[in-house]
């Protein structure tokens, strides 16, 4: 299953900053800048996407474990991307380098977890 993934394998996905992407609609702080659940989720979504022309038919990957550091605030309105970048697979488990950006520069960085799963059975263990 896992035989076309490889380690290098890139995302790159890109946002502008809306109000719904701030602290204050996350819940998670009292300022209108790019929240930290969102630029992680950002950073999810970058890596899952890049494996899209990877995985069979009814096989996707799951988030388990994330380690972020989000260093620098990105005002409503802004660019923002992440990139992402397998550095280890170890059968069904694939670890992503994972790193934001606003216009500005770097405002995040670390490293997630994901997990192949079959999605049909996955669904049927809840």
């Amino acid at each position: 299953m896992t035989s076309q993934l490889h380690t290098g394998i890139k995302g790159k996905l890109e946002q502008i900053v809306a109000p719904k992407d701030t602290a204050t609609a996350y819940g998670s702080g009292l300022v209108e800048v790019f929240a930290t659940p969102a630029m992680i989720a950002l950073m999810e979504n970058t890596a899952h996407t890049s494996l899209k022309e990877y995985l069979p038919e009814g096989f996707l990957t799951v988030g388990r474990d994330v380690n972020i550091k989000h260093i620098k605030a990105t005002a409503v309105g802004k660019r923002v991307w992440a990139v992402s970048e397998i550095t280890l697979i170890e059968g069904k488990k694939l670890t992503f380098s994972v790193e934001a950006f606003d216009e500005d520069g770097k405002i995040g960085f670390g490293t997630h977890t994901r997990y192949i799963v079959n999605k049909q059975r996955f669904m049927e263990s809840l």
